[in-house]
């Protein structure tokens, strides 16, 4: 990928070494911000970008809007317009901007040309949700998507097992701005698998079941993981980077039992919770409302009181 044919122009071996040099940067921790709402139910703005400015002055260098713990699936089509032109005011050439775009392949096309022009810097499309997915399908899904902007680079959301190595080694030879995977299926053997039969070297590995799996998928190949937990405590986040950059997996596993109890908490009962738990503790921390949008609720009390006591336990740890 960094080495481009001979019947290439200029132009485009400069972009096949921009997208290699985004690659290496996207080997970090990934940010997923949630997106603040009002009481009545609008989104907050202010405390949009009051999060994102939060995630980029304690050094994190890629923010990913509407992803799943920005609530992509609640927000209308210009919400989700707004929340990557805020996170590139916000970020102001500091970390990248990896948009999240998905749903019906016409509206991804759309949001990821909107996604090129105000400024962001690679795409994440989210896992094709349609109930009846081929392997050619999900090739075609992709490549159309990716093809649409092919300046910049473009991470695929795996969630789905059926996704093999070759399925993305065959996108990535068609689209080759196909630079990064966040793999999701809760099983390191599978990624492995995944990982050197797609590339290894080819893709930034990402883990995508955040700080608890981050350990065990660094183990067999990951380069970066993805984190909502960040947008509590960011020094946490980058504590475990820089101890899983370092081999050091002792280090590592000792900061997973210090974000354990949290981390449970959103993953309960199928992570009905995910984002409320996060949205709890930023509100506990007077950055934002707790306010979430349906199917996802506003935490009980007993939750909230746990989170108190996560959050007292992190300050007196020096992690807020």
């Amino acid at each position: 990928m960094t080495t481009a044919p001979d019947d290439v122009t200029a132009s485009e071996e400069v972009t096949a070494s921009s997208l290699a040099d985004l690659r290496a940067r996207l080997a970090t921790v990934v940010a997923i911000p949630v997106t603040p709402f009002t009481p009545d139910g609008d989104v907050d703005w202010g405390g949009h970008a009051t999060v994102i400015r939060r995630l980029v002055d304690d050094g994190v260098q890629a923010v990913t809007p509407n992803g799943n713990t920005g609530e992509f699936y609640t927000l209308s089509e210009p919400e989700k317009r707004r929340a990557v032109e805020s996170t590139v005011e916000a970020v102001d050439g500091r970390a990248e901007v990896v948009a999240g775009v998905g749903l019906d392949m016409a509206s991804a096309v759309d949001a990821a040309q909107h996604a090129a022009r105000v400024g962001a810097s690679a795409l994440m499309i989210h896992q094709p949700v349609h109930p009846y997915r081929s392997a050619e399908g999900w090739i075609e899904y992709h490549r159309v998507i990716a093809d649409a902007v092919p300046r910049l680079g473009v991470i695929l959301y795996v969630r789905d097992e059926r996704v093999a190595g070759e399925h993305i080694a065959t996108l990535a030879r068609r689209s080759p701005n196909v630079i990064g995977v966040k793999y999701a299926v809760p099983d390191p053997v599978r990624f492995a698998s995944v990982a050197r039969d797609a590339g290894l070297e080819t893709f930034a590995w990402i883990a995508g079941l955040a700080e608890l799996s981050a350990p065990g998928y660094w183990a067999v190949g990951a380069s970066g993981f993805t984190s909502g937990l960040v947008n509590v405590a960011p020094r946490l986040s980058a504590a475990m980077l820089d101890a899983l950059r370092g081999g050091d997996f002792a280090k590592s596993m000792l900061l997973w039992e210090t974000v354990r109890e949290f981390e449970e908490l959103r993953a309960a009962d199928a992570s009905a919770d995910n984002v409320s738990v996060v949205k709890e503790a930023l509100a506990q921390l007077g950055f934002i409302d707790r306010d979430v949008r349906p199917p996802s609720r506003t935490l009980p009390q007993a939750l909230r009181d746990r989170i108190t006591v996560v959050l007292e336990q992190w300050r007196v740890g020096g992690w807020l």
